[in-house]
């Protein structure tokens, strides 16, 4: 039976800090690579992060801080990396470390920038990290539930089913649930295609379209990522299960959502920069929606949702005359 080993945390966000609550309570002791040495001390001293899911806290004696990434990555197993995904490639760069024999999990629902890659395929083509190697956790998830430990259900795609299932292990308690997935590019792909979707939801609520559209665009967005996913990649999956679905509905209508957040600031006549400045926190669909677009220019599967956000975030086309267009195209 394959073991996890000792485990690390990359990342020193609101996910990074719901994922480590999950991690610690079964294995008593995690690395934690945050990038700021201020920030580590404020947690030191307060018990909890300081800047994110403040009600978490930890057993500090239970956690090896770190601001230097070589270090982590050289004295654990498992790296969980947590970043948004836009900063990955700059932690990276510090890594004098070869990573290529460690057990690397994403947690990150985004798409490496520039590379137009998702994180796996980072690792895989720039990292040399074996697909064996590699897992992904995905399904609905979001952050502050599960401080709250409200029922959450999370699958962890890996093409080594044991290894996933290891992995499961450590994470399953009474408020999560998991289940194993080969589909590893699958799950990524419509990780970043729900946080896209997400901020259309967020333009029509703006423009107050009411729940009834909201329910013929959801509809209309499982159908285009599943013509995605089956271009991309090719293999048998249920569209219906939670870590697709269940993971763009709850983007898509939940409060939590960021990107739903960032949509609906945009529907209500933000621009861009300022709905960014105001939210203070990432919208990883934001960049999402770019790379989508550019990866398919090579694809050409049939996106309208797709295409409309990005001519209202990167065209910088009125929102309710590129959301009246789309919801033409909508039967």
């Amino acid at each position: 039976m394959f073991d996890c080993g000792k485990i690390a945390i990359i990342g020193g966000g609101s996910w990074a800090t719901a994922v480590a609550k999950i991690v610690i309570s079964h294995t008593r002791h995690i690395g934690w690579y945050i990038r700021r040495d201020d920030r580590i001390e404020d947690f030191k001293r307060l018990g909890h992060n300081p800047a994110y899911l403040t009600s978490v806290h930890f057993d500090i004696d239970e956690i090896n801080f770190s601001s230097d990434i070589n270090k982590i990555v050289q004295s654990y197993d498992t790296l969980i990396f947590v970043t948004p995904s836009p900063y990955l490639k700059s932690h990276l760069k510090k890594l004098k470390t070869k990573i290529r024999d460690k057990f690397i999990i994403t947690a990150i629902k985004g798409i490496v920038p520039d590379e137009n890659l998702v994180c796996s395929e980072y690792f895989r083509q720039v990292y040399d990290v074996p697909v064996e190697n590699l897992a992904c956790i995905g399904g609905p998830s979001h952050a502050e539930e599960v401080a709250l430990e409200r029922l959450s259900y999370l699958t962890i795609g890996c093409a080594d089913r044991e290894k996933a299932q290891a992995f499961t292990e450590i994470i399953a308690s009474h408020f999560i649930k998991t289940k194993t997935s080969n589909d590893v590019l699958g799950i990524e792909y419509s990780s970043v295609l729900k946080n896209v979707y997400a901020i259309a939801s967020g333009i029509c609520s703006g423009l107050k379209y009411g729940d009834n559209f909201q329910a013929v665009l959801i509809s209309n967005a499982v159908q285009e990522m599943l013509r995605f996913l089956k271009a991309v990649h090719d293999t048998e999956r249920n569209i219906s299960d939670s870590v697709y679905l269940g993971d763009l509905l709850v983007t898509g209508y939940s409060n939590f959502s960021r990107n739903r957040v960032f949509g609906t600031m945009i529907g209500k006549g933000y621009s861009v920069k300022s709905a960014q400045i105001e939210m203070e926190m990432i919208a990883e669909g934001y960049f999402g929606t770019k790379c989508m677009k550019e990866i398919n220019r090579h694809l050409h599967v049939n996106m309208p949702i797709l295409d409309a956000v990005y001519n209202i975030l990167y065209e910088r086309i009125n929102p309710q005359i590129e959301i009246k267009l789309l919801t033409d195209s909508f039967r």
